[in-house]
């Protein structure tokens, strides 16, 4: 119990913190409706347990140590950050606001919301190390496999809660309200703000 609450603890505060996947969430929920937000934030869950799985086959450790495939990680998910920044800079202004949740933005099919968000999280080398050192640190060698599984499982489970709760609050008809105003400045803003955790992603070393 004691190692499972401190996974809840670390698990929460990096999933709370500002990174890729939660500029990715709020970007989705500034220009998407709720529903593409939810499957948004299901791809993200979906990208932990990919961290998890090469974590718990050494694949991570292996990552982690080789500089030619931490890198070549690095790169691509950095370039993703920087092409998904780029199309907020270029997005079109919106003209209404339709139904309750979103705007007249082409609404995106459910798989590919599940991809933007699998991508972000999956592509991310931080979160590689983040799970290296989760799984190798505070996590006890000698701790039975299914019980390592019911951890990634929570923290995939916790990951989808987080973003989907947050993304439906910020798509509550009354904020949407107010943020149509400004809604193709705040694209530009979280553009500008993936572009730099794209550069800042490419720039990362190993820690």
């Amino acid at each position: 119990m004691g190692t499972f609450l401190t996974i809840a603890l670390v698990h929460l505060l990096a999933v709370a913190s500002p990174g890729p996947d939660f500029a990715i969430m709020l970007k989705q929920s500034l220009t998407q409706s709720r529903r593409t937000v939810v499957w948004t934030a299901f791809g993200v869950a979906l990208g932990i347990l990919v961290h998890v799985a090469y974590s718990l086959v050494g694949i991570g450790l292996i990552i982690a140590q080789s500089i030619v495939l931490f890198s070549i990680i690095k790169w691509i998910g950095a370039g993703y950050l920087l092409f998904i920044g780029w199309k907020s800079l270029t997005a079109k202004p919106p003209v209404k606001i339709t139904g309750s949740t979103h705007t007249d933005t082409p609404a995106m099919p459910a798989c590919a919301a599940v991809r933007v968000g699998f991508l972000c999280n999956a592509l991310n080398p931080k979160a590689t190390l983040f799970f290296l050192a989760l799984f190798t640190q505070i996590v006890d060698p000698s701790t039975p496999l299914i019980i390592q599984l019911l951890y990634g499982a929570y923290m995939s489970v916790a990951t989808f809660l987080w973003f989907s709760g947050l993304g439906s609050v910020l798509t509550l008809n009354a904020l949407r309200k107010r943020l149509h105003s400004v809604h193709l400045w705040a694209e530009r803003v979280m553009g500008v703000a993936l572009i730099a955790l794209g550069i800042r992603v490419a720039l990362s070393a190993r820690e």
